[in-house]
């Protein structure tokens, strides 16, 4: 199998937070807490595939929550043309991760039919569990949909050979992550099922929580589709800048030929 090449693209953080907002039951809550916020960009030959879309500015206004980067411009430096994009997984409908849809109005979506029903369904009726979805993003997706460019999964699916996805839920009732070959070996794109390398390397789950018995069975299964744990990709940690290389602009990482520093224990 061909591997693919692998990056993460920074278009936002909030620098504001503490680790009470990033872990259950920890002992240090009040400390100083960053957390970043990424696309991810699947390359092969010609095809290039986005693991989520981030959210935009108006998301950002609406939210109170600013972004450095619109993902369109953000994705720039690696030759994106926004209208050429056919596909995008989509790990779960959460604002900053499904918040940019919109901007690819030609890609067919990969997601989890759980998340769709999770999304559209009676659990929206209470405001704490409908607070990270945003009704636009839910309908863009509902409009691909009748469109005839959403393609669901129900567990395990595979996107292209050396590509597959994997529901784990948890933090959202379908949440999905990427499992995909590089040269390294096997990475897993753990997107929101472990936020930081701490929540699964320790074991400590993220406040923002559907089920959380799925996320402790998730932390164990973003390491078994890894090769190895430096290979586990998590969603929002700052950390990953500082152990995989820049490619030339300071917010695009390369992260298929794996980490430059030494992996935390």
């Amino acid at each position: 199998m061909t591997p693919w090449e692998v990056y993460a693209v920074k278009y936002a953080d909030r620098n504001s937070r503490t680790r009470k907002d990033s872990f259950l039951f920890d002992d240090n809550h009040d400390q100083p807490h960053d957390m970043d916020y990424f696309i991810w960009v699947l390359r092969q030959r010609d095809e290039i595939i986005l693991v989520d879309t981030g959210y935009d500015q108006e998301e950002g206004d609406r939210r109170g929550r600013p972004i450095r980067l619109n993902p369109v411009e953000a994705l720039a430096p690696l030759g994106i043309v926004p209208e050429n994009v056919s596909t995008i997984i989509v790990t779960h409908l959460h604002y900053d991760h499904a918040g940019g849809l919109r901007h690819f109005p030609n890609a067919t979506i990969h997601l989890q039919a759980s998340e769709m029903a999770f999304a559209t369904g009676p659990c929206m009726c209470h405001g704490t569990m409908q607070a990270p979805f945003t009704a636009d993003h839910i309908c863009e997706a509902v409009q691909r949909l009748y469109s005839g460019r959403v393609i669901f999964h129900d567990g395990d699916g595979e996107v292209r050979e050396g590509l597959t996805v994997h529901r784990t839920g948890g933090h959202s009732q379908g949440l999905q992550v990427v499992r995909v070959l590089t040269e390294a070996g096997w990475m897993c794109l753990a997107s929101d099922a472990s936020h930081y390398y701490e929540n699964f390397l320790s074991g400590k789950p993220f406040p923002i929580v559907v089920n959380l018995a799925d996320m402790f069975e998730g932390f164990k299964t973003i390491r078994s589709l890894a090769s190895s744990d430096d290979l586990v990709i998590p969603g929002h940690d700052p950390l990953v800048r500082e152990l995989f290389p820049s490619t030339g602009p300071d917010h695009v990482f390369r992260l298929d030929r794996g980490p430059v520093k030494v992996f935390p224990s």
